[in-house]
């Protein structure tokens, strides 16, 4: 697609443009004064959701609108090499933002760093976010923002917030009750609708949250299993033991072996 109708309208903000590599370019808030980089093909816009609008991730949305907070420009070829094929062949455009591309999209309007360092840390995150972005799509994370559905917009949000609820606070002791009041859903709406947006249950999600979680530490600490099961919200050895090894084919000293053994 081209990007010669990417051009900033009448007393827009300008974006900050960073040149990543010449596959790769970040426009971070504003729009281009012009096309910034020929050579991409591909636009992936994130929208944080100001004025209460839904944070979202649009795939080649074509000219670029308004509230889009981080646009990254990447070469189709690129793409292709980070395992994105499926992505640039989606047939959908437009993906509720998950917490884990919220985050990054954050940082890179907001860095911590000032300086030269804050040059190197916006090229870093934007890496990161491309590299996430194909990961989580790879991984059926993505979840379509449809205008009409199995429920209403405002549905859609409340169900947005339980998953970024279990994201959050994954190793608190979260019932289904607690998340429904917490989100202002019943509990047959938050069930049947969370599977139906998710395809997969409160449950599944809290427990491959935490899941991943206690891999990150086994590979990443010399915690002892137990307290890492513990940290991991399991209430006892035995039940996360058992947690783990169906999720990951193996039980969490042989899993830490074999990473170590690596």
């Amino acid at each position: 697609m081209p990007l010669s109708s990417r051009q900033a309208v009448a007393d827009a903000p300008i974006a900050e443009c960073i040149q990543i590599s010449p596959e790769l370019t970040a426009l971070i808030g504003g729009a281009p004064a012009t096309d910034p980089s020929p050579g991409h093909a591909f636009a992936l816009c994130f929208s944080l959701g100001a004025g209460g609008a839904q944070p979202t991730l649009q795939i080649n949305p074509g000219p670029r609108g308004d509230g889009v907070d981080v646009e990254l420009l990447v070469a189709r070829g690129a793409l292709e090499r980070l395992g994105g094929r499926a992505l640039i062949g989606s047939n959908q455009s437009c993906f509720h933002l998950p917490s884990e591309l919220r985050a990054i999209v954050l940082m890179l309007c907001n860095p911590p760093t000032l300086g030269d360092a804050r040059a190197t840390y916006r090229l870093a995150k934007s890496i990161e976010l491309v590299c996430e972005t194909v990961r989580l799509f790879e991984a059926g994370r993505l979840v379509v923002a449809v205008s009409e559905g199995f429920c209403s917009e405002a549905d859609s949000r409340r169900l947005l917030a339980a998953r970024r609820m279990i994201d959050d606070r994954w190793n608190e002791k979260l019932t289904l009750d607690q998340i429904a009041r917490a989100c202002g859903l019943n509990r047959a709406k938050l069930t049947r609708g969370f599977r139906e947006m998710f395809n997969c249950s409160i449950a599944e999600t809290l427990a491959e949250r935490r899941l991943l979680e206690a891999r990150r530490l086994l590979l990443t600490t010399d915690l002892p299993v137990s307290s890492i099961g513990y940290e991991s919200g399991y209430l006892n050895n035995a039940s996360f033991s058992r947690a783990f090894g169906r999720h990951f084919g193996r039980s969490p000293s042989d899993y830490r072996a074999v990473g170590v053994a690596a």
